[in-house]
């Protein structure tokens, strides 16, 4: 009986952890300590592309085309921080309030509410919690895709009172929709 392919990758796949596991037991024995291990599995990061599709979904092709999938208001924040790779301190998001709404109306072309332009100005005041609650959902729709080593450089990070940015080199970010995305620096 021959098994069909994926089924012989599966077997492969799993006699190789198998393999693996005991000679990993064989090392431990001997004294080889967890640091040790960390580092011979430590490979460098293959950043995906990410694209931004004419109807803004985002995609990373090279991560066998996942897509994230965000809110709008969320998205809009996420555009938001892409478009400025130098990054933006919070404290200074009121800065950004109008370049926000601008995205939000490229996201819901059938324009702002105010239920949205009351959660606009939540999360482009500093005295609120708003800007963090979008970074951190930004990071779980991220870390819900893949590994948390590699999606760190896809989501929003910084030190408190630095800029916040989004670290993924923007020779890999792919703008295939119409939205302005190559701000000057203010």
């Amino acid at each position: 009986m021959h098994l069909g392919l994926n089924e012989d990758l599966e077997f492969v796949s799993l006699t190789l952890i198998e393999d693996m596991n005991v000679r990993v037991q064989k090392l431990r024995a001997k004294g080889l300590n967890e640091w040790t291990f960390r580092q011979l599995f430590k490979m460098k990061a293959q950043l995906s592309r990410l694209v931004i599709t004419k109807d803004h979904r985002l995609l990373l092709p090279e991560y066998k085309d996942i897509e994230i999938k965000m809110e709008p208001l969320i998205k809009a924040v996420y555009f938001l921080f892409l478009r400025h790779p130098e990054g933006i301190v919070f404290k200074e998001l009121a800065d950004y309030k109008a370049e926000l709404q601008d995205i939000y109306k490229e996201l819901r072309p059938l324009g702002l509410n105010k239920r949205t332009m009351k959660s606009i100005e939540d999360v482009t005041n500093p005295l609120q919690n708003s800007i963090n609650e979008k970074c951190a959902r930004i990071r779980a729709a991220f870390v819900k895709q893949f590994d948390e080593h590699l999606a760190k450089n896809y989501f929003v990070t910084g030190e408190r009172g630095m800029p916040k940015k989004i670290t993924l080199p923007r020779d890999l970010v792919v703008w295939e929709c119409s939205m302005p995305h190559q701000i000057i620096s203010k």
